[in-house]
């Protein structure tokens, strides 16, 4: 496989949503921090938000790329719907890297993905829940 053809299969953004553990959230999120991803949220707050038993999800929305910092381009821009300790849903965005993605195991049947995607439409956005705390 050359190079161009392993860009090429990072760029194709799969048309999914995979769902995620809290515990799974926060790695997404240390491993975006480490790497010095611009879309991401905080680890220390994504902890203190978070419902601990919550299950979240992403959505790959496009590829990123970086030409200047080859070694970690490219990134899928992943909309990302998240659960407080409150109950309320939030969205954010979250930069993953492809192989992160695809390792994530696909469990959710096209119907729960039609109602999660209903529910990130209706979500507000992080900034706009922490505003209202």
């Amino acid at each position: 496989m050359t190079d161009e053809t392993t860009d090429e299969m990072a760029d194709e953004v799969p048309r999914t949503i995979r769902a995620v553990s809290t515990e799974h959230l926060l790695l997404l999120e240390e491993e975006a921090d480490a790497l010095g991803f611009s879309r991401r949220l905080s680890v220390d707050w994504v902890r203190a938000h978070a419902a601990p038993s919550a299950t979240h999800y992403l959505l790959p929305l496009f590829p990123h790329v970086l030409r200047h910092r080859p070694e970690v381009s490219p990134q899928w821009r992943c909309y990302t719907l998240l659960t407080a300790v409150t109950g309320e849903e939030f969205w954010s965005l979250l930069d993953v890297r492809p192989d992160t993605f695809r390792a994530l195991p696909e469990t959710l049947t096209p119907a729960a993905k039609t109602e999660i995607h209903r529910r990130m439409e209706r979500a507000r956005s992080q900034v706009e829940y922490e505003r209202a705390e």
